[in-house]
């Protein structure tokens, strides 16, 4: 599977500043792969995140994650960013299931230089549990965009001290697959552990 992502589009992409740098491209996959790759997501039916170690996946995903980790997307996301990953360690984690406490405002760890965001559900009905870039800490509803959780549908951001984002409250299948360049390989080590620990707890409780 080649040139899954539209590296054109995501390049071509305009950078916002406000309220902190990101970017968004609503269908960002190939159109002719996105529907296959939305069917092959792995069976997630619990909340959190997944190290993609934890999950089974086929070989139509198995190919995408492998084409996510290139010169080329790295190249975008620095010079989008102004930041410098081309060497940096990148972690793969998978969300399948959005719990109703799930979406809670928040920023991103400071050991995340940036954080992307791919999006592999159906078209989003729902008003709830589309993605808000937010201006504060305490307001859902103090946001300049929200993006819709569609058919490949991408946000990138970088990691900053105001990097509000969350979503309203929704339960049910949200598939996404979230991408961090790392500032050291023991940040990823550390995160890796928590994600797979979490996963092993569940399953106790199956």
């Amino acid at each position: 599977m080649q040139n899954v992502l539209k590296l054109d589009a995501l390049a071509a992409s305009t950078l916002k500043t406000d309220p902190y740098p990101y970017f968004s491209v609503e269908r960002a996959i190939d159109p002719e792969q996105v529907s296959e790759i939305i069917k092959a997501f792995p069976s997630i039916t619990d909340g959190g995140s997944y190290n993609i170690d934890d999950v089974e996946m086929s070989p139509v995903f198995s190919q995408l994650i492998e084409s996510l980790d290139t010169p080329e997307f790295r190249r975008i996301i620095c010079d989008k960013f102004d930041v410098a990953v081309m060497d940096l360690p990148m972690m793969v984690t998978l969300r399948g299931y959005s719990r109703k406490k799930d979406g809670r405002i928040h920023t991103d760890s400071k050991t995340k230089v940036a954080t992307i965001l791919i999006y592999l559900n159906d078209e989003w009905q729902a008003e709830s549990g589309k993605l808000r870039v937010l201006r504060s800490g305490n307001d859902m509803n103090d946001f300049v965009e929200e993006i819709s959780p569609g058919p490949g549908s991408l946000m990138a951001f970088k990691v900053t001290d105001n990097c509000w984002h969350g979503y309203p409250s929704f339960e049910g299948k949200r598939q996404s697959i979230q991408i961090n360049f790392l500032t050291s390989e023991a940040a990823g080590n550390k995160h890796r552990f928590f994600h797979g620990l979490s996963a092993k707890i569940k399953s106790l409780f199956k």
